[in-house]
């Protein structure tokens, strides 16, 4: 006789915020926690945006630095959204090559002015294989650096992972870390300082990141739900 646990999860939402993750998903608990305040920081000019394209990071290769005036960000082809209210932001595109195999890319939009002095990364749906431009637009409207991947494949389907366990890696929580990562060593770059206070968010597999990285080995963190998701268990004899 062989006793196991067997723990199916669903987790439709999470927001990581430094070391706390704040989990989102059906019902309430009661209150709301506002996330703190912090001072603007000063605007940075189009300039020092462009000098970003010659950034060197560890395993990553920036390919663009582009400053976006308000209002005029065009989405690649067959992106939905409206992004006509965008303020003007620094648009970094990167290559992330953490294995031999791998081929992350990702994007960090940095606000010109405006910065609350946060960085949000936002999370994927499904098998990923996008950069997820209408959310990056949301926490940028937020005052917030905002940085997508595209998990390290491109399109939604699982065909990536078939003779390449190092995508999978990246799919699973390396996009997701070296995304971060990057994406604070270019604020430090233009900025000239670290963000305060770092978030995650995501519904869908999203939620799932979240997690991943809140539990991953070598990282502390406390967990504080504001909204409540599933958790069944059940135990099974053999």
């Amino acid at each position: 006789m062989r006793t196991f646990m067997r723990m199916p999860v669903a987790v439709t939402c999470a927001i990581l915020l430094g070391g706390i993750v704040y989990l989102g998903g059906t019902g309430q608990l009661g209150g709301t926690v506002e996330p703190p305040r912090l001072p603007e920081r000063s605007p940075v000019d189009a300039a020092a945006c462009a000098r970003l394209a010659s950034l060197h990071l560890p395993n990553a290769t920036v390919t663009s630095a582009q400053a976006v005036p308000g209002g005029k960000f065009a989405p690649p082809a067959g992106v939905d959204g409206s992004f006509a209210d965008l303020p003007a932001f620094c648009r970094v595109a990167m290559t992330l090559t953490p294995s031999r195999d791998s081929d992350i890319k990702a994007e960090t939009w940095l606000p010109l002015s405006g910065w609350n002095g946060k960085l949000q990364e936002v999370g994927n749906g499904g098998w990923g294989g996008s950069i997820q431009y209408g959310e990056l637009a949301d926490a940028l409207r937020g005052g917030y650096v905002a940085a997508s991947t595209d998990t390290g494949h491109v399109g939604g389907s699982a065909s990536f992972a078939l003779g390449h366990p190092e995508k999978l890696i990246d799919f699973d929580y390396r996009a997701v870390h070296e995304t971060a990562l990057q994406s604070k060593a270019t604020i430090a770059a233009l900025y000239g300082a670290a963000p305060q206070l770092s978030y995650f968010s995501g519904c869908s597999v999203g939620g799932r990141q979240g997690i991943s990285k809140a539990l991953s080995p070598g990282r502390r963190v406390t967990t504080a739900p504001i909204r409540v998701f599933s958790w069944y268990s059940s135990r099974r004899r053999h």
